[in-house]
């Protein structure tokens, strides 16, 4: 199948997928719904999945680690609430993906993978695709990036036991944290605002994430 056929059959698959599972179920973002449908999600994913890259639901992508379902990266990026010119920090870089979803969005994204050759997977393809605006690390996540913090928004793609302090303190005035909190086996997606000293919590419901591992998550 040619180059040209492949890429049309994958933007159906894209619109088809922002139709039916993002906006049909409720995000409303049109930053984030066009991004949605304009990342190739299929160059994510091993070759043998992708024709299944636009589905509605999770894929594996080795390590035992998955590619979250596209309404769950969509519903995660509308919760971070972006702006063109903020500065984001992904834990869990994975597959690559949500990093790229975000990286269309804002200034700068900092992602962090503990594993390495999902890191080395993921930096192949943001070059491939020319998203220079993305910086990977391997690292153990979990401590966060100190040293570019503060930073606008985080947003933990693996689930705590509870959220680590130090990653509230990396965000500045005005800042939101995105992440799933609880049990290895359910979770709550949470959504943290710091308004001064102050943080602001609300819960945005049940979820499911692989286990955040490193010092301050789960342990192996």
């Amino acid at each position: 199948m040619g180059m040209d056929v492949l890429e049309r059959k994958y933007a159906r698959q894209r619109e088809e997928m922002v139709k039916r599972q993002i906006a049909g179920r409720g995000i409303s973002d049109p930053r984030v719904l066009k991004v949605m449908g304009e990342v190739p999600r299929h160059l994510f994913v091993s070759e043998a999945l992708m024709d299944r890259a636009y589905g509605d639901f999770p894929l594996p992508i080795g390590e035992r680690q998955t590619i979250s379902q596209p309404f769950i990266v969509s519903e995660m990026t509308q919760a971070l609430g972006l702006s063109p010119d903020d500065r984001v920090l992904e834990l869990g870089t994975g597959s690559g993906y949500q990093a790229a979803i975000l990286s269309r969005l804002v200034y700068r994204v900092y992602t962090i993978e503990r594993i390495h050759t999902l890191y080395m997977r993921a930096r192949k393809v943001f070059d491939t695709l020319r998203y220079f605006n993305i910086v990977p690390r391997f690292s153990d996540g979990t401590t966060g990036w100190p040293e570019e913090a503060p930073f606008d928004a985080i947003i933990v793609t693996a689930g705590a036991p509870e959220i680590p302090t130090h990653l509230t303190d990396q965000l500045a005035d005005g800042g939101r944290l995105v992440m799933p909190v609880g049990g290895a086996d359910t979770q709550d997606l949470l959504r943290i605002t710091r308004a001064g000293n102050e943080l602001v919590h609300e819960n945005m419901g049940k979820c499911r994430f692989v286990p955040l591992i490193g010092e301050f998550g789960w342990k192996e």
